[in-house]
């Protein structure tokens, strides 16, 4: 035990000295005001998410077009029946309703069967790239099928379904069939040519003939033109008079053609896709990574989709 020296007090313990306070961390407290992020950290975040609109891109040439293929062609399957079942079909190139009027961009005419590679879809008028995405498109210019003369329908290989990517597997005497508002026409393979091949003899007075076309060469690839020669074998349905030239076709609607009204839809498009990815960049910096993920998915896979359509548009109409 220590002894306690008589008259003096124990030593007062030194005084604490306020200690100053930390730095502040990195992250900032709740009541402080955040800084504002970075440019770069925006661009790259929006660099990432623009990258990604390729992906969606050849996801929408895969599947997802053909989707849309699907979708176009049930619907336009069960009003085709109904114009059918009440005469009020197409069978020239003007409107059944109106004969000063031509037919509308996109009016179903036909009912294309091919039992030999399992297809059967509804042609629509016209062959621009926007009416091939819905399924086969007839060219203006050439008469009905199963009425006299050639009638040339357009197709695509690939994208959109690719309805006519099997073409080349058909074999000489397969048969074709087609249903307008005239009635049933078959139609027997005559044989497969591409560019090079000899033409087809000259048709008989009367005569008809079916000339499918789609792109030729490997998927996505395409290499030139393939056509399937097919000739009418019962008997020829009335042929109107058609008032379409050559000169009255666009670039569009030709063989391998692009439709470059395409390039305005896909520069507005492109714009709001851009300008979404850099808002939604730097909105995730400010609110926290779910929230954002979670408004800006639905109108990033809007804005990607719909960009991805447009870019489709002016891949060549056959492919």
């Amino acid at each position: 035990m220590t002894a306690v020296v008589e008259g003096r007090r124990p030593a007062a313990p030194p005084p604490v000295r306020p200690t100053a306070p930390a730095p502040p961390s990195g992250r900032p407290s709740g009541g402080s005001r955040q800084s504002l992020p970075s440019p770069w950290q925006v661009a790259s975040t929006a660099m990432l998410l623009l990258s990604a609109t390729f992906f969606v891109f050849v996801a929408y040439t895969g599947a997802i077009s053909s989707l849309h293929h699907s979708r176009a062609q049930l619907t336009a399957y069960a009003n085709f029946r109904k114009t059918l079942a009440e005469a009020t079909a197409p069978v020239a190139a003007t409107r059944p309703d109106d004969p000063k009027r031509l037919l509308d961009p996109g009016t179903a005419v036909t009912l294309l069967s091919i039992p030999r590679i399992g297809l059967r879809e509804v042609v629509f008028e016209g062959t621009t790239g926007s009416i091939l995405r819905d399924g086969p498109g007839h060219l203006r210019t050439t008469p009905l099928p199963g009425q006299s003369g050639t009638s040339v329908v357009m197709g695509r290989a690939s994208t959109y379904g690719g309805p006519f990517g099997k073409l080349s597997r058909l074999n000489p005497g397969d048969t074709v069939t087609v249903t307008t508002g005239q009635g049933v026409s078959t139609y027997r393979v005559r044989g497969v040519r591409r560019g090079g091949d000899p033409l087809p003899p000259p048709l008989a007075a009367g005569g008809g003939r079916l000339t499918l076309t789609t792109a030729d060469g490997s998927p996505f690839l395409p290499a030139g033109v393939l056509r399937v020669d097919a000739d009418l074998v019962s008997a020829a349905m009335p042929t109107p008079a058609n008032p379409l030239t050559r000169h009255d076709l666009s670039s569009a609607e030709l063989a391998m053609g692009t439709d470059q009204f395409a390039w305005m839809q896909l520069v507005l498009w492109g714009q709001a896709l851009v300008l979404a990815a850099v808002l939604i960049a730097w909105t995730r910096l400010h609110w926290g990574r779910w929230q954002v993920w979670t408004v800006s998915v639905p109108v990033l896979s809007f804005l990607s989709v719909a960009t991805a359509d447009q870019i489709a548009r002016l891949l060549p109409n056959l492919m």
